[in-house]
């Protein structure tokens, strides 16, 4: 899925974006315009927003932010965590990111370039 953005390095209109990607590089951007606080639980939210959104106009789009989801697993097995966290992606990031001492907001995106480049990187 190396999907080409149609608005970076811009700045968009929420009805210029094509999927869930292209609504991150947004919050990328300007994380303030998106996001109350920088807060991940704030952008969890808004995420689950977009998906019921996307279900409820018949969207195929693929999403991987769910709670047990494709990010989810990935993270759990990046940050070595033997079980499934219940309190979700974004919690988690917030504590691993104060623990390091280092914006929650910065090391989601850190951590979510990471999972698109495994999950995009081809298969042996």
């Amino acid at each position: 899925m190396n999907e080409q953005t149609s608005c970076r390095p811009g700045i968009c209109k929420p009805s210029e974006l094509r999927n869930v990607y292209e609504l991150l590089e947004q919050v990328r951007l300007r994380p303030g315009v998106w996001v109350r606080s920088s807060s991940l639980q704030h952008l969890d939210s808004l995420l689950v927003g977009y998906a019921v959104a996307s279900e409820i106009n018949n969207s195929a789009e693929h999403f991987d932010f769910w709670n047990g989801g494709p990010f989810s697993e990935w993270l759990w097995r990046r940050m070595g965590m033997v079980y499934p966290s219940n309190l979700g992606w974004a919690v988690e990031i917030e504590r691993a990111a104060e623990s390091a001492g280092t914006p929650a907001m910065e090391m989601f995106f850190f951590l979510l370039d990471e999972f698109r480049a495994e999950r995009d990187r081809p298969q042996r």
